[in-house]
């Protein structure tokens, strides 16, 4: 018995409209194997997938299914569908859990208003949302507030106003602005 202990749990993440027609689709292939699935590289292939995953799933009112050799996850929107796609081997309470990260982060990024207007209109925040689930297909946070707050906070303003100066000067900033920020942490510690 040989046990699969990869962190690419998943492979692909889609949000279909209630017609079928993609909004986003992202496709991840691991980069240990050396067997790429067709559907990865062919975009073609990719949208017969997403057509075919939608006549399936499309107001059946499941939660997952087994579909053309992938695990499958989905929620329904009022327009919309959030597909969270794995392999067969990979666990599925994983994948709802990415779920239900990604869906209640996209709830929240958009303001509750998780339509087709409102991804097309905020397609940004969208894309940031699910490469701060899911990154490269591993899956990075599942928790929907840590990934929102990822997403709509924006940089600290000591971050924001560093600028990349190469003198003398400028590596004496650098330093002083290391050396504050070491202090400030090991005085949080203690």
């Amino acid at each position: 018995m040989t046990i699969n202990t990869s962190l690419y749990s998943v492979e692909a993440v889609a949000i279909l409209d209630n017609e079928g027609r993609r909004l986003f689709a992202k496709y991840y292939k691991a980069p240990h194997e050396d067997a790429v699935e067709d559907i990865v590289l062919n975009e073609k292939k990719q949208l017969q997938f997403e057509k075919d995953l939608f006549a399936k799933t499309f107001k059946q009112g499941n939660d997952i299914i087994l579909f053309d050799n992938h695990a499958v996850v989905y929620r329904e929107f009022p327009d919309c569908v959030l597909y969270v796609i794995g392999s067969l081997n990979e666990n599925e309470v994983l994948l709802y859990n990415v779920l239900q990260g990604l869906s209640g982060a996209l709830e929240i990024v958009l303001k509750n208003s998780v339509d087709k207007g409102s991804i097309q209109e905020s397609y940004d925040l969208v894309v940031l949302t699910v490469d701060e689930t899911v990154d490269d297909g591993i899956v990075l946070e599942t928790d929907s507030t840590a990934i929102a707050s990822r997403v709509t906070n924006a940089p600290t303003e000591d971050v924001a106003n560093i600028k990349i100066d190469l003198s003398e000067r400028g590596l004496l900033n650098a330093f002083n602005f290391a050396r504050k920020n070491i202090s400030d942490r090991l005085q949080q510690g203690f």
